[in-house]
């Protein structure tokens, strides 16, 4: 499986650095990066080779398809540009593992541009992927904290520190508390959206989760932290586990009381699902529905907070 990457620099918060390096460990090879410039394509590629990697740098996207041929494209650029990148990648007959949100921008009708991007890649039989990694982590979640289990009235917990401020805090950090949501409890709608701001740095989004008959009154608390370690830590009914990184081996770790539990990185185990789905052909756990899901309720979040700022200006 040759592997291209678009966005694998460390520029604020981006992980296409260690996606390119778990492709590799788990047999893909990563042939290629590609940058906005000759420099930062380059800078790519040198922070791949720490990995064993020896990927060529290129700036133009054209280009380096036609010459490296690659079956794979990973997207990790700035989510502005994964339209152009995805719609790119379809036409050039490549599989795609493309970084949250799945697109971003001005586009009125979101749903409809995933619909007409989904119809382009059955057509070409192609496997999409969006990697929002932490349902991965939901079994070693329950490992520690005892299964989840589902009330006809619940509560959701989720603390993050995105890299951003503002309200680019929300397509930052916001789809990884949608796909718990979905991953968790199954589909569904939101009501009584309510927001709260601290200004740029920090931000509390609340509503009720309506799936089924049941109800999840979820509460989201976004606090801008430009460097690691960032807090983050999430739950179901007063379960709650907080995060904690060992840096200098990154192993992750849950903490959950007294109990400590190191678990396998959830981006490794989304970029395995994804390549075996690929190599498979089924289905990816973070597939077409899921995708759908995410983004169609990220907007409705992300429209209500600009109204929540015009009135508040």
């Amino acid at each position: 499986m040759n592997v291209s990457i678009i966005g694998a620099g460390r520029t604020r918060n981006g992980i296409g650095e260690y996606i390119g390096k778990y492709f590799h460990q788990h047999g893909g090879k990563v042939i290629s990066a590609l940058g906005t410039t000759e420099k930062t394509s380059l800078q790519a590629c040198s922070a791949l080779r720490k990995y064993g990697i020896e990927a060529h740098p290129y700036i133009h996207f054209d280009e380096m398809v036609k010459t490296e041929r690659p079956e794979v494209v990973v997207i990790a650029s700035p989510s502005s540009t994964h339209y152009e990148y995805l719609l790119k990648s379809i036409d050039s007959g490549l599989h795609i593992f493309c970084e949250k949100p799945f697109i971003w921008g001005d586009r009125a009708n979101i749903t409809q541009t995933v619909k007409g991007i989904f119809r382009k890649a059955r057509a070409k039989k192609l496997t999409i992927a969006m990697n929002s990694q932490w349902p991965f982590a939901i079994n070693d979640y329950e490992k520690i904290c005892g299964e989840a289990r589902i009330k006809k009235k619940n509560t959701f917990l989720i603390k993050m520190a995105p890299a951003v401020p503002g309200r680019e805090m929300i397509p930052e950090s916001v789809p990884h508390a949608l796909s718990l949501l979905y991953c968790l409890l199954g589909e569904g709608e939101i009501e009584d959206l309510k927001f709260e701001s601290g200004g740029a740095r920090e931000m509390s989004i609340r509503f009720t989760y309506l799936f089924g008959t049941k109800t999840c009154d979820v509460f989201i608390q976004l606090t801008y932290h430009e460097t690691q370690p960032r807090d983050f830590s999430f739950g179901l009914n007063g379960q709650i586990v907080s995060r904690s990184l060992d840096l200098e081996n990154y192993a992750i770790y849950f903490n959950y009381g007294s109990k400590k539990l190191r678990i396998m990185d959830p981006l490794e185990s989304s970029v395995k699902n994804f390549m075996e789905a690929v190599a498979k052909k089924t289905g990816p756990f973070i597939g077409t529905r899921h995708i759908f899901h995410n983004l169609s309720l990220l907007k409705k979040i992300d429209d209500g907070f600009g109204e929540f700022e015009k009135r508040n200006s």
